[in-house]
């Protein structure tokens, strides 16, 4: 116990208020058990449609928030079938992984030249690629159509990558420009002091320290792309082309009231989502406040 010195004597140093000491823990504690009731409310939905997937249609209807009496996968391996769900895998991971590697080294490329570079326009071109923000994506579906009919790129790959990866642009330049304008700049003269050139650099350099926001910008393009319905219904008519939310339309027709079915086929779509996220859920914060402090 620490003391203190009054009129050239020791006295006791004063004992921490008990009162403040409770109210400390009363705070500590409603602060958890608020959060343990939102982290709750927030994971019942998707624990709900994961219980349901196991249940028959029968034990939906009368006892919808309850537990299935036989935890069986026949409503799993059925709407895989049904849908053709590993068809609509593959293509929906085609098309995701080449638009999210398109978007990221153009996004990459692009923040680098307008982050570390001066020339007369940089304002406005920033500005341009930022406007790409404010326009509403699905005011663009009829344009588009129209466009990919007369060069030909309808029922493609294409068709779907071109313009994930031109709306997806925008957002990656923002983060990446924000990221790459707080690296000092003597490591770039340094390194072409030492014979390095602006390839060499950004290659080397720019990319390794910038993977936060990379996989920020990765993240969320990953579950714009793996989500998109709009686009893949306008533009996709080839059942073999069909992406993963196109294949859970047909339980929107004719497997309407069989929601055992339908229970499933969401929960198996729904299933890369949760495990990137969860690998990847702490690069998300860290490229989103990126930039935001210097020093």
């Amino acid at each position: 116990m620490s003391a203190s010195t009054t009129n050239g004597t020791l006295q006791p140093a004063a004992a921490a208020d008990p009162g403040k000491s409770w109210l400390r823990r009363g705070k500590d504690g409603l602060t958890a058990v608020s959060l343990t009731i939102y982290a709750l409310v927030t994971l019942y939905p998707l624990i709900w449609l994961f219980i349901s997937a196991f249940k028959t249609n029968e034990e939906f209807y009368a006892s919808p928030f309850g537990l299935p009496a036989k935890w069986s996968l026949e409503n799993f391996t059925r709407a895989w079938e049904v849908a053709d769900m590993g068809t609509a895998f593959v293509n929906s991971f085609i098309v995701t992984m080449l638009a999210l590697v398109i978007t990221l080294l153009l996004g990459a490329l692009t923040a680098y030249v307008l982050s570390r570079f001066q020339f007369k326009g940089k304002v406005l071109t920033m500005g341009v690629f930022m406007l790409g923000l404010l326009i509403p994506i699905h005011s663009t579906l009829v344009p588009l159509f129209i466009v990919m009919n007369k060069v030909n790129i309808l029922d493609s790959y294409a068709a779907l990558i071109l313009p994930y990866t031109a709306f997806e642009l925008p957002l990656a330049i923002f983060i990446c420009v924000a990221y790459m304008n707080t690296f000092p700049k003597e490591i770039e003269e340094a390194a072409m002091i030492d014979g390095t050139g602006y390839w060499g650099i950004f290659l080397r350099m720019m990319l390794p320290l910038s993977l936060p926001a990379l996989s920020t910008i990765g993240i969320l393009a990953f579950l714009r792309y793996w989500n998109d319905f709009a686009f893949a219904l306008v533009f996709i008519n080839s059942p073999e082309l069909k992406t993963l939310p196109l294949a859970l339309s047909v339980f929107a027709t004719g497997y309407s009231t069989d929601y055992k079915l339908t229970m499933a086929a969401m929960a198996i779509a729904v299933i890369p989502t949760i495990i990137i996220y969860l690998i990847f859920q702490e690069q998300i914060m860290k490229g989103m406040t990126a930039g935001s402090v210097k020093g």
